[in-house]
């Protein structure tokens, strides 16, 4: 996944996912104008797989990572990034498994499709419990993200995993045992967005006397 080569930066013009836009306002009689992104609410999901005492992520390239990590140039009239200084291994996170709400499902619904189709459990709609709902990239977005935890074992695994790569997604299942999940979060050679400390750190203190 981290084999990433020409790569060339552009402006988003349209977009099925999101809507880039500019918002006006006065505060406190003053003029003030923001970019923001309208963008879908999503679902993220901690998944415990108690056979094997691991947390389930998922790891993959993500362009928005990437760019933050590179430097751009203009080359023959085109802006790009170099790839042979700045390889693909720079964009990919460990994350929740997780999706969009762009569906008429609910949101417990939404995670229940997306364990299966990213990390290939099939788990009963209420073994899903709900953790927090809270706002996403509030300086851009704004937008609501649900997090899910559910436990899982070995037989519930009836597929890879991996997601729908018609919809161009390359996503490969990683487990991380969970008493090296602290060290694991403090190593800062990892992508780990903040979804992924939240929900670790949800289990340590919510769940790992149960275990």
């Amino acid at each position: 996944m981290d084999e990433i080569e020409d790569v060339h930066v552009c402006p988003c013009t349209e977009s099925l996912y999101i809507k880039p836009m500019k918002i006006n306002y006065k505060q406190n009689h003053e003029i003030h104008s923001r970019d923001i992104i309208k963008e879908h609410d999503d679902v993220v999901i901690l998944v415990y797989n108690k056979t094997r005492k691991v947390f389930v992520l998922v790891k993959q390239f993500r362009p928005a990572i990437y760019l933050t990590c590179a430097e751009i140039e203009e080359k023959d009239g085109q802006t790009v990034i170099d790839t042979s200084k700045y390889p693909g291994s720079l964009g990919v996170t460990y994350e929740l498994c997780a999706g969009i709400i762009d569906k008429n499902h609910s949101t417990q619904e939404i995670a229940q499709m997306e364990l299966l189709e990213e990390c290939g459990y099939k788990v009963a709609l209420d073994s899903i419990e709900k953790v927090a709902s809270y706002r996403n990239g509030v300086g851009t977005t704004g937008s609501v993200q649900t997090m899910y935890f559910v436990e899982v074992t070995d037989a519930m695994k009836v597929g890879e995993g991996g997601g729908v790569a018609q919809e161009g997604e390359m996503i490969e299942v990683v487990d991380i045992p969970v008493n090296e999940g602290r060290d694991f979060l403090k190593n800062e050679k990892y992508n780990i967005p903040l979804p992924v400390l939240f929900g670790i750190n949800w289990y340590y203190e919510n769940k790992a006397s149960q275990d």
